[in-house]
Formats: structure tokens, sequence, C-alpha cells
């Protein structure tokens, strides 16, 4: 059963979608939908359409599952409960505090017209997620901790891109590696946010730009940077180019517990990631799901999902028996 997918959005993540819909034998790109005009934007993939978003509804009976490429900040939040109506859908809703909101949105919509909404849905949230719930149900008597990086925050690289006088930036978000080691020790450490990761950051500068003010505009701003160790490089449009194009990230997810009739003795249960480009391996992700989409639809089922309640066989390829004879 060939997956029929389409892909709202066509920046960095529907670009990793359409890549990872290749490596998919039973995944089939038939649509690009994008804002722009569709006569400019060129895709890789010959036999898949490009369309104007504003015709997405003559779609609706030749797509199994549209994958949502826009942000959690504007897009994601009027998208994902309006494309539901139409198609299966899944989306990268990245907004922690929010999630609830927006899955109950999503949600009725998708109860509404007989569709499946997946939300959520990347590395994190999404696959450190699963880590934290597994973890926490096997060692209930325990302590989470998360570390995101070394890897490019691209919501904290546009926030700097927005103070006037920058022409250009990247930002990194670094796990300290003592705070790090302290998790990993099994002594449920109290770290505060400060103590678990710092920020560095690297800038090119407008000409005139007055490279102080600047430095501590970012070092104070609220929610990004002022509860952190930063530190701000200025450097050449070249430098940033050569040395920081790239998109890397990746993380750590943590439970230190401990086991016994006198708690005697101590576990720990890690999950890594190290990943070269965020939105491809987000997009590879995405694409998983979209099978799983696929199938629960199949079966009948309806609604708004996370990763929490698809069964992991859902986003295999593979059929029940040969995961029991080769993964088990």
């Amino acid at each position: 059963m060939s997956t029929r997918i389409g892909i709202l959005g066509y920046g960095n993540l529907g670009r990793g979608v359409e890549c990872a819909v290749r490596q998919n034998d039973d995944m089939e790109l038939v649509a690009v939908f994008t804002r722009r005009n569709p006569d400019s934007v060129s895709i890789l993939t010959d036999t898949a359409k490009v369309c104007n978003i504003a015709d997405v509804a003559d779609w609706k009976d030749k797509i199994d599952v549209m994958i949502i490429c826009g942000g959690s900040a504007t897009d994601l939040p009027v998208q994902t409960p309006e494309y539901v109506k139409y198609f299966n859908v899944i989306d990268s809703f990245d907004t922690h505090a929010k999630i609830p909101d927006h899955f109950a949105n999503v949600d009725a919509a998708a109860k509404e017209n007989a569709h499946i909404g997946i939300i959520s849905v990347g590395w994190d949230p999404g696959m450190f997620s699963l880590n934290r719930l597994y973890a926490n149900a096997i060692l209930p008597d325990g302590k989470d901790y998360t570390f995101w990086g070394k890897g490019v925050s691209q919501g904290h690289s546009d926030a700097i891109r927005r103070i006037k006088g920058v022409k250009n930036a990247k930002q990194y978000t670094i796990p300290v590696e003592s705070a790090l080691e302290a998790a990993r020790s099994g002594s449920n450490p109290e770290l505060s946010t400060r103590q678990k990761h710092t920020r560095e950051c690297f800038v090119v500068l407008e000409e005139g730009a007055d490279a102080a003010k600047v430095e501590e505009e970012i070092k104070t701003m609220p929610n990004y940077f002022a509860d952190y160790d930063t530190t701000v490089h200025f450097i050449s449009e070249e430098e940033l180019l050569a040395n920081h194009s790239g998109i890397p990230h990746g993380g750590f997810v943590l439970r230190s517990g401990v086991t016994g009739w006198e708690k005697e003795n101590k576990h720990l249960i890690e999950y890594s990631l190290k990943l070269d480009s965020n939105p491809e391996f987000t997009a590879s992700v995405l694409v998983a799901y979209a099978r799983a989409a696929h199938r629960l639809s199949m079966e009948g089922q309806s609604g708004c999902k996370t990763v929490f309640d698809i069964a992991p066989a859902y986003l295999s390829a593979k059929t029940a028996e040969e995961l029991r004879a080769s993964m088990l």
C-alpha cells in the first residue's frame, strides 16, 4: 500500500520531507503546496506537482497524508486545524506549553471530518518525549534531565537577526559538560537553566552598527538569552557562510533512578542524538508518522494523536511478522 504524500510549505523542513519520502519505497510525493508563485518554486521530484496553497482543497481525495511544514509561532495553530478538514495531517508543533490547546483544536476538527491529525512530531517534542515517558514508567523513583545541543537554534538565531544593526546571525545552544556529567552520576542534582546550557552567538553587523549595543541587547533579551551565560562573536559575512552555514543539532535525554527495597541500586537511562541536519532528521520522523496516520485512517480511526498514542509497529514499513523475526 503506497502512501500518497503532500507537503505544505517548502522551506528547510519541506525540502527535508521530500528527501525522506524518496528513501521510503512505500511513499509517493504527489504535490507540494506553497504560498509563493508555484512557477518560482523548483522541487527535486519530477513526478510531483507544485501548487498554490489556495488550491489545496482540489486535492482532497488525491493525498493520503498532508505533512504541514509551517512554523509553530503563527502557521501551525491555524493551518493544522484547517487542513485536517481535508486530509490526514502531521505537524511538528513545538511550543511545549501550548500543545494541550493545539491538541484540542486539531482533535475537534479531525473528528468532525473523520481524519487523523498527529501533532508535535519530531525529536523534541517527539523522540525525546517518548524516551522521557518510557524512562518515567520504568524508573518511577528518579529524576529527568534534558540537554539540547550542541546545535543551531533557528528560533534564537532569528531573534538575533531581528535586532537593529544585525545583518545575519547564527546561535548555538551548548550543554555544559559538568552539568551533563552530574546528571549521569546518579546523584540527582538540582540544575538551574544557567547551569545546564550556554549560548554562543556569531553575528554579522550592518555597516556602522554599534557592536557593544548589539551585544548588550542580545545578552539581556528576556526568554532567549537573559537566563544563560552568552558569548557573542562578531564576524564577517564570508566567515559566517564558510563556517556556520549548516543546521546541526542534537541532545540528550536522561533519567537517573533507583530500585530495590532500600533503593540500593542506581540506574541511568540515556538517549542521545547527533544530527548533521535538524530539519532533515525532523522530516524523517514526520514521514514515519505519516505512515502511521495512513494506517490508522484505513482502520477507521479519527481525531488528534501524539507520539504517545502510536504503537511502534505502525511506524515501520515492515509487517508485524517481519518485525517479530528481525527486531524483537
